[in-house]
């Protein structure tokens, strides 16, 4: 499905326009209720944070009875700092940056030092139905965040990934209260688009529910000659009776980038980090795009069998199609910026099935209380593809410059090919399955809690020649992944816990863009050990972590021959966390935190790295985000952001190394009236400064980071 370009930029200028006229400080004036309306309006829109989330397994709970860090960004700041991806709106946690995948214009994650891959990101507690590369915000009414492994939670994560954290998205539902809202948007350099979303109940006590949201978007970005479009479609229903409460989330979503700046890989003769060019700088190819349609969808069950026990379950699914023309960006001379450009073509089709059934509940023996849950997971996926290569032979690639980029034609994609591109073949096949069961124990009026659980889990796994179909290797392997929490309640306000959990992955596979593409690795275990602290003051929430994670380290190596994906030895992550949130003053809301990381290889074969820092985790990440209502000025909020990322080392001997870099974003909001409906005006810019840097080394490749960014947009409510 094309967009039209000049379609989106006009409909978006038609409706800005259109706000700006009905929307005049002159008229909000003419009703006396209008003060009322814009503290009304201006409160609901107050970026927010809540200490909650779905804790998979354990359900949703507050962050102060549970033994691990979890928090929510409510969908007022996802329409407040009109966030492109998924990845803008983690950026406001300490603990979490962004980074790309190698070759595409995927999101990558890195929480607590260790990946967390698209395909691992879950909805509504379920893996595998989340769209992998690149996910838009508007759909959903939370992002979630646990800090932490989470095998035991979550279960076993499809793309071998989610060890350091896992965020869960939770879909827009209809609240008591109608839901009405359009929006206009910008984004420079020429981005335009706007958003729709209506929610409605009907029938005795609200019983139905039905949300419909959506929003579209396209033009070039700050970048220069980057392209991007997404529409995204999202529809909610859900029935809450006596005892009895369904739902059914449906969405769509279409993203295309075009002439995307890619990630620069260094060859192994590269001796010093690079320069990072100007920030707006685009040294990629225009013929360099990515097509990615996802349709996806989870039905929800749950019925209080007793006032004290619940049965739930839900499944979900996912079909996904990815298109696209690829090109990496390797570089010879790090001083002259001399490298040269490779391209790919890698199509990809996902069909994916999740569910899980269990029962919870609470009752006590004698003065112990006990709240169980005893459940099971199953999930399926199946990944298609093909791809072709070009030559990374200096002497046949495509000569190009990382400071004076050129355009050149797409190199010939001969060097390697395999599978069906028309119609691409099961490249692999995964089954998960487990059983879990746990039991929080209440000692003292529930001051104190021990939490004890297992979840088995068995990993079935198939790869498949893509161009023959012969299946090439298996493995079925299960695996015992225990959790063991402690939260002590000393008062109200304080929370102290402890948790050793553990984290399962099936083997990663050798991706698309190494030589050894397609070869499996075992599945393997990580070990996580947490002490903490939380303190929760009305609206005013601080917490401390201090945690240690062992896993098994793998890397993609830049080698003479090409890229080899690698299993070597281990990575240990120890490090310590603060975090803040809430209005210190009436009318100040503050979002911070910080969170010092150390991260050493360990048991690297022949010990030639042991004691080495590991690619691409900052030494240190600071956050400082406010919010400031002008008393004297009604209707208007000033907002403000600090981002701070400490050194991260490049390669494995620690010879290369990324600066550390700051960034400032700053921004406003003006809330007025026209016709009892408030409108909320906003501008922001994002990298204020336009500093040039090196945004993440995760995965041993270099992400610059995103150019000065303004972005604007006009929301009416009625």
């Amino acid at each position: 499905m094309a967009v039209n370009r000049t379609q989106f930029c006009r409909t978006g200028l038609a409706t800005l326009a259109a706000v700006m006229v009905f929307g005049s400080p002159a008229q909000a004036q003419e009703a006396t209720s209008s003060d009322d309306i814009v503290v009304t309006a201006q409160r609901e829109n107050e970026t927010q944070v809540s200490r909650s989330g779905s804790l998979g397994a354990l359900g949703e709970k507050d962050a102060m009875d549970t033994p691990f860090a979890v928090k929510s960004y409510n969908e007022a700041l996802i329409l407040n700092q009109q966030p492109l991806t998924l990845g803008a709106v983690l950026e406001n946690d300490p603990s979490v940056r962004t980074s790309l995948g190698f070759g595409n214009a995927s999101e990558q994650f890195v929480i607590r030092g260790f990946p967390l891959y698209g395909e691992d990101v879950a909805i509504d507690g379920l893996y595998g139905v989340t769209p992998r590369q690149l996910v838009s915000p508007e759909l959903y009414d939370q992002v979630q965040i646990l800090n932490g492994a989470s095998a035991f939670l979550f279960g076993a994560a499809p793309g071998g990934s989610a060890l350091g954290g896992t965020v869960n998205l939770s879909p827009k539902r209809a609240k008591d209260k109608d839901t009405n809202r359009l929006t206009a948007n910008y984004l420079s350099d020429r981005h335009f688009g706007g958003a729709f979303d209506f929610g409605r109940r009907f029938g005795a006590d609200n019983a139905f529910g039905v949300r419909i949201n959506g929003a579209g978007r396209s033009g070039d970005i700050a970048i220069e000659d980057e392209f991007r479009s997404s529409v995204v479609l999202g529809a909610g229903i859900d029935w809450r009776g006596g005892r009895a409460r369904v739902s059914l989330d449906l969405a769509y979503q279409r993203a295309k980038v075009q002439h995307m700046r890619p990630s620069v890989t260094l060859q192994s003769t590269v001796t010093t980090v690079p320069d990072a060019p100007p920030a707006d700088l685009n040294y990629g190819q225009a013929w360099n795009y990515t097509t990615l349609r996802d349709i996806f969808g989870i039905f929800k069950f749950e019925y209080d069998l007793t006032d004290s026990f619940m049965f739930y379950f839900s499944a979900g699914a996912r079909d996904a199609a990815e298109r696209g023309s690829y090109q990496s960006f390797r570089l010879v001379n790090a001083t002259t910026g001399a490298g040269f450009v490779t391209g790919s073509n890698i199509p990809r089709n996902d069909n994916n099935e999740a569910g899980q059934v269990g029962v919870r509940g609470k009752f006590a023996t004698g003065p112990i209380t006990h709240e169980i849950n005893l459940g099971g997971s199953h999930s399926r996926y199946v990944n298609r593809n093909a791809y072709e290569f070009s030559s990374s032979n200096t002497a046949i690639a495509p000569a190009n410059n990382l400071y004076n980029p050129i355009q050149v034609a797409m190199p010939a994609l001969t060097a390697l090919r395999a599978g069906n591109l028309a119609d691409p073949n099961p490249a692999n096949r995964t089954r998960l399955s487990s059983l879990f069961f746990s039991d929080t124990l209440g000692f003292f009026d529930d001051v104190v809690q021990l939490t004890a659980g297992l979840r088995r889990q068995n990993i079935y796994y198939r790869s498949y020649n893509i161009t023959t179909g012969v299946q090439t290797s298996t493995y079925n392997k299960s695996a015992t992944t225990p959790v063991v929490g402690l939260v002590i309640r000393p008062s109200q306000t304080v929370s102290i816990y402890a948790n050793r959990i553990e984290g399962l992955v099936q083997g990663p596979v050798a991706p698309a863009g190494t030589i050894n593409v397609g070869e499996v690795f075992p599945p393997y275990k990580t070990v996580q050990y947490e002490v903490g602290g939380k303190v929760a003051l009305g609206g005013f929430n601080a917490s401390m972590a201090l945690f240690q994670t062992d896993r098994p380290q793998t890397l993609t190596v830049p080698t003479t021959a090409g890229n080899v994906f690698t299993v070597n030895g281990q990575q240990r992550n120890k490090g310590i966390e603060f975090a803040l949130d809430g209005e210190p003053v009436d009318g100040l809301r503050v979002i911070a935190g910080l969170s010092l990381t150390d991260a050493k290889q360990r048991r690297t074969q022949g010990g030639t790295t042991d004691g080495k820092d590991a690619i691409g985790v900052p030494d240190y990440t600071a956050n400082v985000n406010v919010e400031w209502d002008l008393g004297f000025l009604p209707g208007v909020t000033l907002t403000g952001r600090v981002m701070q990322t400490g050194k991260q080392k490049v390669n494995l001997t620690n010879t290369l190394e990324l600066p550390e870099w700051t960034r400032f974003d700053l921004g406003a909001r003006y809330v007025l009236v026209a016709g009892n409906a408030p409108i909320t005006l906003r501008l922001n810019v994002d990298n204020i400064g336009n500093r040039r840097y090196w945004a993440s080394s995760l995965g041993g490749y270099l992400v610059q980071g995103m150019p000065r960014t303004f972005k604007a947009s006009a929301t009416i409510e009625f």
